[in-house]
């Protein structure tokens, strides 16, 4: 997919946008947004009464909550506009329908999608002339079913733009339950008397062609909800098709969702595009797939558990430093009283204790920071971001999205940095752990198991706790460190803190944390710290997203700390093809680290790793990467997260039992740097269409046939064939530009590049008609060594790594019994 961005080489490179949003652009400030969230009425606060086991929020909680449900910040603009960019590939208005031609319809959006459907809506068995045609949910009245109060245009008033309040009303600035949570409906300002006249709805949903050309009537909207919302592990819906409020939780996160289904409705296994979205396993999404960076890292979508206990940790070793841009990130200070406890988590002028929330620790600029660059990521001001790449394919350099100046441009940016204050005050409240216990099935299953919980505790606080407990004993004074070290010399203190924790006087009194009663009230179950990939051994390709790297789109979004951080050191990877072992040298400037995954709720949390890739979503799917692919969701119940969890939990304890790709085979199970690979499992080719340049399509068209007429037709770009079983990463991880500031050292990269491209497209034009994959390979085969040198992350194993328990660095190997109880105690969590 990544290579596709050669179309873009050859296009002009955008000035920063300096335009201002729909909102300011219509007279609106941020104040009225505000004011009308305030005005709320006691229907808007009680809506949500339900959910989360109903639990008890101030009224500033329930707006927060609101603000995380239903709130989409205007992104509806961007949605549409990436719609209309992908020819519809990308088509939410298709993901909210049930039309008969389609295979997703509300009755199999959980088993095919992974998408929670509303409360209250039903199946549109005819096209809703209310919504000009379209097959949309429709709600079903009744006393448990009140209507949805943010609808409510008075008291919500949408943005007057367009067409808006003509051809199609103005709406709320809610805009309309969908009946996916998380999308929300929004009337589409584009869709004028002309557009109104050219529509119809049934050829939308039949036609492609029309459909990529036609205006809709509406634009979807995107919430935090969409990406965090699930069933309630406690409480699951009987049907997972037909949940209640009662069965849904706000954080526990996207689990079961199928990005591959979601953002290609009509999967079409000859794109590669498509192929490159099959590499997302279910729960789990490149969260730099929009901005691309040209490294492929599906990362799953965690839980939000213990944030008041995660902020309490940040104060103890969350420092930070920030500068320049970073230093524009609104901090909690601003919003609480003096004397709170989280208003001492900034030091002015540039000192915050933050927890560290990507994955990769990149965001690292206080927990406002974190929550506002979610709404930055999913759409917010949308015009302005995309000035800053290429989105899905990449190849020009980014620059930062700078929090001043799109404050002043967007009303919605401003709006939002006023609401999450009060977000993070719902989250601290609805991010309670879902307990095994609390269930009925998960009780019997600990009672029965009560003496190996007991034993599995000592081996936790041997082996676990020094990555995966924020209760620890006090630090020697030159390990304490470790709580402000963060920059240069972070190895260093890194290095002393873990071999601190070898020391029998660690485990000793770590054990004695562990068999307390209390150890699990409040404890965030991470330490939080950046642990070095290279000691982890897991898949190099999340901690080497370069996003938030200085100089990139999330540079105002990280800190000086994070930029300035050391290379983690040399991992070893293995040739896709001939299993050799590769040294890869990891750069330096904040990538090659990973923070500890929180364990709370891991029961309910499998597969495990960054990736979802130890272990299965749906255990009574068939074995292999493609059938994991294709498998369809399971229902949430407590027996099937369990039985998820026992064979994700036995892969990573029992490495022999984890999947590896057949070129491993050979190789053993213990050997290091093999697993799983992402392979296309069909013939499918690069393609991007003609009208991918936007309103630079004449001019860019033109160019790229001149320069490259070897790769560019009347239609656009179509590379290919790739044959079925090719690693997907090979292509996708391309680096399009180089890293290196020198003018000098990016133009060889250029020309290597589009040697390759060249070298490839005369390779498989020179295939005989109706060629083989054999053949295809043969064709790829003399091309793998520049493909690799030119990788952005040559790791390819998905499900290796966190080798702990095996003996390796003069530690114990545990025992079969041992990893038996340690599985026991871990269910507890």
């Amino acid at each position: 997919m990544r290579m596709l961005t050669l179309v873009m080489l050859c296009s002009v490179v955008a000035a920063s946008c300096t335009a201002r949003d729909e909102a300011l652009e219509s007279g609106r400030d941020a104040q009225s947004f505000i004011a009308s969230l305030a005005s709320q009425s006691t229907g808007a606060a009680d809506y949500f009464r339900d959910l989360d086991g109903g639990i008890a929020l101030s009224p500033a909680e329930q707006q927060g909550r609101v603000t995380w449900l239903v709130w989409t910040a205007g992104n509806d603009r961007f949605w549409e506009r990436l719609s209309r960019l992908s020819g519809r590939t990308l088509d939410f208005l298709r993901i909210v329908s049930s039309h008969p031609s389609s295979s997703i319809a509300r009755g199999t959006r959980w088993s095919r999608l992974g998408l929670v459907n509303e409360p209250c809506f039903e199946q549109a068995t005819v096209p809703r002339a209310d919504r000009f045609g379209l097959w949309l949910d429709v709600r079903r009245d009744g006393p448990d079913c009140p209507r949805d109060p943010f609808e409510n245009e008075s008291a919500h008033p949408g943005v007057k733009v367009g067409a808006r309040g003509t051809t199609v009303p103005v709406g709320s600035f809610y805009g309309y339950a969908s009946g996916v949570v998380g999308l929300r409906l929004f009337p589409n300002p584009d869709f004028d008397a002309e557009a109104a006249k050219a529509w119809d709805a049934e050829r939308y949903y039949r036609d492609g062609r029309y459909a990529a050309e036609a205006i809709p009537p509406y634009r979807v909207g995107m919430s935090c909800a969409f990406c965090h919302i699930g069933p309630n592990p406690v409480d699951p819906p009987a049907d997972p098709e037909r949940p209640a409020w009662r069965n849904l939780s706000s954080t526990i996160g996207a689990q079961f969702f199928r990005v591959d289904r979601i953002f290609a409705w009509k999967a079409d296994e000859s794109s590669f595009f498509v192929q490159l979205l099959h590499s997302s396993l279910p729960g789990a999404l490149d969260t730099s797939f929009i901005a691309t960076d040209s490294v492929n890292n599906p990362r799953a979508m965690n839980a939000l558990y213990q944030l008041g206990p995660r902020l309490s940790l940040a104060a103890r070793t969350g420092r930070e430093t920030l500068s320049d841009g970073s230093l524009d990130n609104r901090q909690l200070n601003e919003f609480i009283p003096a004397g709170d406890p989280l208003a001492a988590l900034f030091v002015r002028p540039a000192t915050v204790w933050t927890p560290r929330v990507l994955k990769d620790g990149a965001d690292s600029v206080g927990p406002l920071g974190a929550l506002n660059r979610v709404y930055v990521s999913i759409g917010m001001h949308g015009d302005e971001w995309l000035e800053h790449f290429n989105p899905l394919v990449g190849g020009t350099r980014q620059t930062p999205i700078s929090i001043r100046e799109s404050r002043a441009r967007s009303a919605y940016w401003e709006a939002t940095e006023l609401q999450t204050p009060n977000v993070a005050r719902f989250l601290i409240r609805a991010s309670a752990p879902h307990r095994l216990s609390a269930t009925p099935e998960g009780a019997a299953r600990l009672a029965s198991a009560r003496d190996a919980i007991g034993r599995g505790k000592a081996v936790f606080a041997e082996m676990c706790a020094r990555c995966h407990s924020s209760k620890l004993p006090p630090m020697p004074a030159d390990v304490a460190t470790i709580g402000a070290c963060a920059g240069p010399d972070y190895l260093r203190c890194w290095a002393r803190y873990w071999g601190w924790t070898k020391t029998d006087d660690f485990k000793q009194r770590m054990s004695a944390l562990v068999l307390a009663d209390d150890f699990l009230d409040g404890n965030l179950l991470s330490t939080d710290l950046r642990v070095p990939v290279t000691l982890l051994e897991t898949n190099a390709c999340s901690p080497l997203a370069s996003n938030a790297t200085r100089g990139a789109v999330w540079d105002n979004f990280s800190s000086e700390s994070y930029k300035t951080l050391p290379s983690a050191g040399t991992v070893f990877v293995r040739h896709p093809y001939t299993t050799e072992e590769v040294a890869f040298r990891l750069p330096a400037g904040g990538r090659g680290y990973t923070r500890p995954p929180s364990l709370v709720g891991v029961w309910a949390s499998a597969p495990f790793l960054l990736n979802n890739s130890l272990g299965r979503s749906n255990p009574d799917a068939a074995e292999g990467w493609e059938a994991g692919v294709r498998a369809e969701t399971p229902s949430p119940t407590v027996a099937n997260r369990l039985r998820a969890f026992d064979e994700a939990f036995e892969q990573l304890l029992w490495r022999e039992r984890r999947p590896h790709d057949p070129v491993f085979a050979a190789l053993g199970p213990d050997a290091r740097g093999i697993g799983t690979i992402a392979r296309t499992t069909a013939r499918s080719y690069l393609r991007v269409p003609a009208g991918y340049w936007g309103a630079f399509e004449g001019a860019a068209t033109s160019v790229a046939r001149a320069w490259f007429p070897w790769l560019v037709g009347e239609s656009g770009i179509e590379l290919g064939p790739i044959p079925k079983g090719t690693p997907v990463n090979l292509l996708a991880n391309i680096g399009l530009i180089s890293d290196s500031s020198a003018l000098r050292n990016r133009a060889a990269h250029g020309k290597e590049v589009l040697q390759l491209v060249k070298d490839l497209q005369a390779a498989l034009a020179a295939l005989p008609r109706g060629a083989t994959d054999e053949q295809a390979s043969r064709a790829f085969a003399g091309l793998i060594p520049q493909m690799l040198r030119l990788s952005t992350c040559p790791d390819f194993a998905l499900n290796r790594g966190h080798y702990f328990g095996d003996g390796a660095d003069g530690e114990r190997r545990l025992s079969d019994r041992d990893k038996e109880d340690l599985k026991a105690f871990v269910a507890s969590f």
